[in-house]
């Protein structure tokens, strides 16, 4: 069968990526047609538009590349049409999906989406979208099943986390030869900085991580580049010997770092689920988050807390993102006692995301709802 399938995020490749290599075993004559990454090519995927090429964030942003959001949607549909897909496969991403899902349907494919739009994070409307234009929703959080069945009498099904399905996957690195062949310093304890995956983004929260660096001489910050980025974009935070590099190595690099500043997003969880102690920060453009304000209602903004309901690692927010709150934050999660704590509640994390095999399910599920709705 012929599958179609549209993840516009670095994370949505990695998922995107294991559920190729899923479908491909679920159904030996998988053909499948992708918007991603290399990682979704990697895997079998045949790769026809890059993520780096539409990952615009923020409201500015947004509006500024109207005309190449447009370009994007009509390209889309006319690849579509012409591949003729049995089932279509939207990973997050949901400002361009849920718009081909409304074309989608009307045009009679099967759709699926797998990782939810967060809607229980804001304009929660789109839930009307999602019960119109989706066929079966695959949720990866648990509370989204009882956000969209006992709220909104839309039945989903709960696969459990694809991350650990990644990390369980992953081969821990040797240490020194992890260090020697990225050029840190092999003995002192590593920091690892994750300032996410977008340009304006890494540049405005490196600026505030890199300026705690000199309150703790006896560590290492390293910044863990982005897939998305090149090198050249990084170098002029790479002027302090204090500082280390490493580019797409951010799994190998959390599983020896004492700690992390994460910018927040998908990275909170994946440090989480290293059971690496970390500062969580977000400063956004002050329009950007003015608007956002007025439609997210959320009491955290890292996924752990979310999921944890509780605030189980700090989170510093715009105005609170200060080089002075972070060199506390970062001392207290440094200290072995608040490190215990910590631990503690990542386990309990880590029980609550469902086991591994969430690549698996997924495939599975599409695959026989698919052969069904062929029927």
């Amino acid at each position: 069968m012929k599958y179609y399938i549209i993840a516009g995020e670095a994370s949505g490749d990695l998922h995107g990526s294991n559920l190729i290599k899923a479908l491909k075993i679920k159904d030996e004559k998988a053909n499948i047609r992708c918007w991603g990454g290399n990682l979704m090519e990697q895997a079998g995927g045949t790769l026809i538009k890059h993520y780096k090429s539409m990952a615009f964030m923020g409201f500015i942003e947004v509006l500024s590349n109207l005309s190449t959001i447009s370009k994007n949607l009509k390209f889309c549909k006319d690849d579509i049409t012409s591949f003729s897909p049995d089932a279509i496969i939207f990973i997050d991403y949901s400002g361009f999906n849920l718009r081909i899902a409304k074309w989608a349907k009307e045009n009679h494919y099967r759709t699926n989406y797998y990782i939810s739009p967060q809607i229980w994070a804001s304009r929660e409307g789109r839930i009307k979208k999602i019960k119109r234009d989706i066929d079966a929703m695959h949720v990866i959080l648990p509370f989204e099943k009882d956000f969209y069945e006992k709220k909104h009498n839309y039945p989903v099904h709960f696969v459990g986390h694809p991350l650990l399905d990644a990390i369980s996957q992953k081969q821990l690195p040797n240490n020194l030869e992890f260090r020697s062949k990225n050029n840190l310093d092999t003995k002192k304890p590593i920091i690892a900085l994750l300032p996410g995956s977008r340009k304006q983004e890494v540049e405005k929260m490196l600026t505030v991580m890199l300026s705690v660096t000199k309150k703790f001489p006896k560590y290492l910050f390293v910044i863990a580049g982005a897939p998305s980025l090149d090198l050249d974009f990084y170098s002029s935070f790479l002027k302090d010997s204090q500082v280390g590099f490493v580019a797409n190595q951010t799994y190998d690099l959390l599983s020896l770092s004492t700690a992390a500043l994460v910018t927040s997003g998908t990275a909170t969880l994946e440090t989480a689920l290293f059971k690496v102690p970390q500062v969580v920060c977000y400063k956004a453009h002050w329009l950007s988050y003015f608007i956002a304000k007025q439609i997210i209602t959320l009491k955290y903004i890292s996924l752990v807390n979310l999921i944890m309901d509780n605030e189980i690692i700090k989170e510093l927010i715009q105005s609170d993102l200060t080089t002075k709150n972070l060199t506390l934050k970062l001392k207290n999660i440094l200290s072995e006692e608040k490190r215990k704590i910590i631990f503690e509640n990542y386990y309990s994390l880590e029980k609550k995301l469902g086991g591994i095999g969430a690549s698996e399910k997924v495939a599975e599920l599409i695959v026989a709802h698919t052969v069904s709705n062929k029927n």
